[in-house]
């Protein structure tokens, strides 16, 4: 039976990891050449298969797609005319390679002309000009697809949960990092770039949009083993004091990134769900710091053939037929707002500064009920009741004040906090 989660260690096989990252990025950089730009680099990208990494079909001559079978190490190209050339995998040199590889497309009746220069290595060599002699390590290189091949099936369970715009799960041979990104809908602030041996209009291009990102790193860019790591651009206040989970991820002071040790994914009693773990709690804190307007943005959790139920529609329209009625919890010094629907309950809970003020403190929505509106109605019903109490809202909550700021009609109710 195959490990699903096998061991890598990376400083036993970072050789073949170097060569391997330079010869995804000679196909890779082909595929850029000849595809149109899709934002934030989509286009360059690679995707786990069941037998390696391949392109997609590349828009070049008859159309041309490249696998890099990491079963059987070879590299296959295909024509849209069914014509197929390859080369084999194992010891060389980048320029060897290079070379073979010009020729597998011109054999497939396309046009093998790219940048000829690495991205993202430290000291890059074009390839032609690199003859140093490369290991291949083909142990090495089945227990690393393995182990993306896994990855890739956690990262697409991720995936579904965000109705919002969400790169597909691609592998960038760029720092060569397998990567799912959610995006808040909102600009970023011009992105300083200086990434070296990249150009700064593609990096400052990649974060032109407010963004969570997770991915996985078989080593290197700044760490000697596998990990998996996730970000936020630009990172909210209070983002690298987050408690993400689990216990062994940890913030990187070097990286400004959380880092979840691959191995400690490995050791658990549920590598999967510890990586989930990782992945939703690192996106929550970006989410719910940066004032995402999650119940717009997320949904449950697709399953096969579950088709989304129907958004119930803008935040003025009634509930949706059979959906409970929003129910208050009020005390001397706290309350909260709930809906309990299916046997799932979402709550937004607040303090009472005086008898004039209400502090929203927290919104919690299970992901059952995301994509329904519910918070929404939790917000609209807390302000509809300020209003006819006479009393001041200070939503401290990201999510109800994201909600509270989308309504000049409300701003009257809002006791901002003090500077």
């Amino acid at each position: 039976m195959t490990n699903a989660w096998p061991q890598l260690d990376y400083q036993s096989w970072r050789e073949t990891c170097s060569a391997l990252h330079l010869y995804l990025q000679i196909a890779g950089k082909y595929r850029l050449a000849h595809s149109p730009w899709l934002n934030h680099s989509w286009a360059a990208t690679f995707y786990v298969t069941p037998v390696g990494l391949a392109t997609s079909p590349v828009p070049d001559g008859p159309g041309i797609e490249i696998l890099f079978d990491l079963r059987r190490h070879r590299v296959v190209g295909t024509s849209g005319n069914g014509h197929q050339a390859s080369i084999d995998l194992g010891r060389t040199t980048v320029a060897a390679f290079h070379a073979s590889f010009v020729q597998l497309v011109t054999e497939l009746g396309g046009t093998p002309t790219f940048n000829a220069q690495p991205n993202e290595v430290p000291n890059p060599i074009p390839f032609a000009e690199d003859h140093r002699d490369r290991p291949y390590d083909p142990d090495a290189v089945r227990r690393f697809h393995q182990a993306l091949v896994s990855i890739d099936r956690a990262f697409n369970r991720f995936r579904p949960s965000f109705i919002g715009k969400s790169s597909p799960v691609h592998l960038f041979w760029g720092a060569l990092d397998l990567a799912v990104t959610r995006f808040s809908g909102r600009r970023a602030p011009l992105h300083p770039a200086g990434i070296p041996a990249l150009p700064d209009n593609v990096a400052q291009e990649a974060y032109d949009r407010e963004v969570s990102s997770a991915g996985f790193w078989p080593g290197g860019n700044g760490i000697d083993y596998p990990a998996f790591y996730a970000y936020a651009y630009p990172a909210p206040t209070g983002y690298r004091a987050a408690p993400v989970k689990p216990e062994a991820a940890f913030w990187h002071e070097g990286l400004s990134e959380f880092v979840l040790p691959y191995d400690a994914v490995r050791a658990a009693a549920d590598p999967e769900a510890d990586l989930m773990a990782f992945l939703v709690s690192a996106y929550e804190a970006a989410a719910d710091l940066g004032g995402w307007d999650r119940d717009l943005l997320e949904c449950a959790t697709g399953q096969p053939r579950q088709v989304r139920a129907p958004d119930p529609g803008r935040v003025s329209d009634p509930p949706a037929p059979g959906d409970s009625e929003v129910e208050r919890a009020d005390g001397d010094n706290k309350g909260r707002y709930f809906i309990a629907i299916d046997g799932a309950t979402a709550e937004m809970t607040y303090s009472r500064a005086g008898a004039e003020l209400i502090i929203i403190d927290h919104t919690e929505v299970p992901t059952a009920l995301r994509g329904r509106k519910v918070g929404e109605r939790l917000v609209r019903q807390a302000v509809e009741d300020a209003r006819r109490d006479g009393v001041s809202l200070m939503p401290l909550c990201p999510f109800a004040k994201a909600q509270i700021d989308r309504h000049p009609e409300w701003q009257d109710l809002v006791r901002r906090p003090k500077a």
